[in-house]
């Protein structure tokens, strides 16, 4: 059986494109084609058109290492295409999902992955869809993909955490899923110390599960990271009443009024 030459775009621009040219001899084209590709390499059009001539020469082993760079090109063009019909895809859910209409969003967020499975801005919306409809475990799906794309974004864990607390709810799942809730928190924590939903969160968590020790360290650490927030001060205070702290209480309040005492001297100052 023949074996059929590969085919390959137009020549490159630059190479013999003139109608007035005598048309050059493959050995010549190759040496114009050479010498753009060594200073124009993502050529893309120039390196399919040097494989299909290396080729004709027989030169396999040259015709070769320009067939699989160009296969390396053509990938790489496709990848980043997708990305971006991807997110193409995400900004239409996104539309769709402030019009209020979650049907269609759904279905747009979903074509972006079917696209590129990494689409964060998807993934998150598909989560929070799912959440909003109390569907918990495929909210859980989408959160847990979100944050093997982005570790270190303390949103993706805060929702994810959310999911899990919802599903240690026995009304809602058969799952134990609330040791997995609380490192979620502190996972957002460690990214954001100043995350006073999540240091809530985790108090009234921490305090219902009778771990007073974590519902203490993630209060002071609150108050540490945010001095001029009461709302701070007043949980800590909570805590440590609760747990019968009425020292560590008391110093909290005073440190709470001589803060914000002196903040309004400052304000009054200015």
């Amino acid at each position: 059986m023949d074996t059929q030459k590969p085919t390959s775009e137009p020549t490159p621009t630059g190479v013999a494109t003139d109608p007035g040219d005598q048309p050059l001899s493959p050995d010549e084209e190759i040496a114009e084609i050479e010498k753009l590709l060594a200073t124009e390499p993502d050529d893309f059009q120039a390196r399919c058109r040097l494989g299909e001539l290396y080729f004709s020469k027989g030169r396999l082993d040259d015709a070769l290492a320009e067939v699989k760079k160009s296969i390396e090109m053509a990938e790489g063009l496709r990848a980043e295409m997708n990305r971006s019909l991807a997110m193409y895809y995400s900004n239409l859910g996104t539309i769709y999902a402030t019009k209020n209409m979650p049907d269609e969003a759904e279905a747009e967020f979903k074509h972006a992955l079917e696209v590129f499975p990494h689409d964060v801005l998807a993934l998150f919306n598909l989560g929070r869809l799912y959440a909003d409809k109390k569907k918990y475990m495929e909210a859980k799906n989408y959160y847990e993909r979100l944050v093997e794309i982005t570790p270190d974004d303390p949103i993706a864990w805060y929702n994810l955490a959310g999911v899990y607390i919802e599903l240690d709810n026995p009304q809602v799942s058969d799952y134990n899923t609330i040791d997995m809730g609380i490192q979620c928190y502190l996972r957002t924590l460690e990214l954001d110390p100043k995350h006073l939903e999540s240091s809530f969160k985790l108090m009234e968590i921490a305090l219902s599960h009778k771990k007073t020790d974590l519902a203490i360290k993630v209060m002071e650490s609150a108050v540490e990271h945010n001095p001029d927030e009461p709302l701070a001060y007043y949980n800590l205070i909570s805590v440590y009443d609760k747990c019968k702290m009425f020292e560590q209480a008391e110093e909290a309040r005073k440190r709470l009024k001589e803060r914000f005492a002196k903040k309004a001297k400052e304000s009054a100052g200015t």
